[in-house]
């Protein structure tokens, strides 16, 4: 999965902040950016999954960073488990059970946030002239982060493992199409999503209009695929 650091006239902005296993290179990027302790001043949280929350507590601790995320991701970064911002999914929870270790966040890695994001919010106090949009579908509580200068920070509404395309793991696929239709009316430039290479919006094409049974279809598909991704790789 990706995070991404922001420089910005007062010090930096995180983006998500990765899976605890890849915290080192978490920290190298951020030393590379030239970001130390003091420096890092929001962590923005997409949403709760743990390979985009899971150095949230640590780059907190050590760096005195704010976390920031939507309300409805709260309970997910709290108690360690990604389930409480999704709806039932009865499928899906009976072939995630044997492996829910990998998708909970440990005791030590769990957070508390210090702001709570909603739709339309701006980030200009942190040094980055962006919005915050809510786009729920992937889960309740998903945002992302729209410069002014066209930048889309995506989460995992967006995406890129195969090709660029909206997120093919789906809690609510309505909201995910109320989402969809809402975005790609905005001056977009760049989409720097949560898996995979940045891409330009045109790229997405016909992708985001697949029948809601396709995309359902792919998110059990793609459910098998994410311990992978635990490796770090997209």
């Amino acid at each position: 999965m990706n995070a991404y650091v922001v420089k910005t006239d007062v010090g930096f902005v995180l983006i998500d902040s990765g899976m605890a296993g890849n915290r080192a290179t978490v920290e190298r990027e951020l030393r590379d950016a030239g970001c130390g302790p003091g420096g890092l001043k929001l962590i923005v949280i997409t949403h709760g999954d743990p390979d985009h929350s899971g150095n949230a507590s640590y780059l907190q601790a050590k760096y005195g960073a704010k976390i920031a995320m939507h309300k409805a991701e709260v309970a997910a970064a709290e108690r360690g488990n990604m389930f409480l911002s999704r709806g039932p999914m009865l499928p899906l929870r009976r072939v995630v059970k044997p492996l829910m270790s990998l998708f909970r966040l440990r005791k030590r890695d769990r957070f508390t946030r210090d702001l709570l994001l909603e739709d339309g919010d701006r980030l200009d106090e942190y040094g980055l002239a962006a919005k915050v949009l809510h786009v729920p579908g992937h889960s309740a509580g998903s945002i992302a982060v729209l410069t002014d200068e066209g930048a889309f920070f995506s989460g995992d509404f967006l995406e890129n493992r195969a090709h660029p395309s909206i997120a093919t793991i789906v809690d609510d696929a309505e909201a995910l199409k109320v989402s969809f239709e809402r975005v790609k009316a905005l001056d977009i430039r760049t989409v720097y999503p949560g898996h995979g290479k940045p891409f330009i919006m045109d790229e997405l094409g016909q992708d985001g209009k697949l029948e809601l049974a396709e995309r359902e279809k792919l998110f059990r598909l793609k459910l098998i695929a994410l311990p992978t991704d635990r490796r770090g790789k997209p």
